[in-house]
């Protein structure tokens, strides 16, 4: 069926600093066309950093889209298209909260909103960290938190903790690397 829908134009709306957005023309396999907005990103990446005591740190800001402040799991965008997302993620850790990482590990990749938008996150974690120091953008104003995985889920699940990658990587690290360490203390081996 996908081949049967086409895009016949495509028409810059807006060139912003962080997304283009775009007006394309779609046909249809019936003949008719209509009008489709579609926003482009170049991409981000994004880290959990893990405590030794198993706590993530987690970032509060302030973002403008929701006009409140938000927890999330520090994140950037790519400087360049072609920049390699762990470079990113690293940077992103180490600028947002004063923590660096020798070896980040992959954890998923996701696109956000589908529908309309391309952006593509990957996210990474980061266990033995090392302290360094924050670097903040000068229009970025940031507070580090540390939480456990029971209370991130707590705030994921009453609606305290929306945003889209942080509850993918979150319940994704859970999966990933605490459920052998839950079967153990259930079992006691």
């Amino acid at each position: 069926m996908s081949e049967e829908i086409k895009r016949i134009k495509r028409e810059l709306v807006h060139k912003g600093a962080v997304i283009d957005i775009y007006e394309d023309t779609m046909e249809f396999p019936d003949g008719h066309t209509a009008k489709w907005d579609y926003i482009h990103h170049d991409g981000a990446a994004a880290v959990i950093p893990v405590l030794p005591d198993g706590r993530i740190l987690m970032v509060r800001q302030y973002r403008n889209a929701l006009e409140r402040e938000t927890i999330e799991i520090p994140a950037g965008k790519l400087d360049d298209p072609k920049e390699p997302g762990i470079e990113c993620a690293s940077r992103e850790l180490e600028e947002e909260t004063g923590y660096r990482c020798e070896h980040l590990e992959p954890l998923l990749t996701l696109h956000t909103t589908v529908a309309f938008c391309n952006e593509r996150i990957e996210v990474f974690a980061a266990r033995n960290l090392i302290p360094s120091r924050q670097h903040l953008d000068e229009d970025e104003f940031i507070d580090v938190e540390a939480y456990t995985m029971e209370e991130l889920k707590e705030k994921i699940f009453s609606g305290e903790l929306q945003d889209s990658k942080t509850v993918a990587a979150i319940l994704a690290y859970e999966v990933k690397y605490c459920q052998d360490r839950m079967e153990k203390r259930k079992t006691g081996k």
